[in-house]
């Protein structure tokens, strides 16, 4: 069984940065990531990390450059730091783990199959 609780969520202004944690447990992780839902629209994939020891991260053309992820095997917590926030970015964020070593791209929100509450990010203009 696998567990995902998010943290770090907010209302912060245009341009400003927010740092979202997911503390994970559980065993046979494939990876974790980060997938956002707007109000009225469909689940987008943010950003994503692989539990091998080469740590393969992957970002949504929307957010790279801004967002990056990382993990801490101490605590078994990874994080997506947010940077140059925009109105576009508000959305409910989810923290999500792939238990399928399939080798792909942790991509698809659809190939996910344990997911955590969510956490609100809400950025004004």
């Amino acid at each position: 069984q696998v567990q995902l609780v998010e943290s770090g969520g907010g209302l912060v202004q245009a341009g400003g940065s927010l740092r979202l944690s997911c503390a994970v447990s559980g065993l046979n992780i494939y990876g974790v990531g980060w997938i956002r839902q707007a109000p009225g629209k469909e689940r987008e994939f943010a950003a994503a990390i692989t539990f091998s020891w080469a740590g393969d991260t992957f970002y949504a053309d929307s957010v790279k450059g801004r967002f990056t992820i990382s993990r801490e095997n101490a605590n078994n917590t990874v994080y997506l730091q947010m940077n140059s926030l925009t109105p576009e970015d508000t959305a409910v964020y989810f923290c999500a783990a792939d238990t399928v070593f399939s080798g792909k791209p942790l991509i698809n929100p659809d190939e996910y199959d344990y997911w955590g509450q969510g956490t609100q990010v809400t950025v004004s203009s």
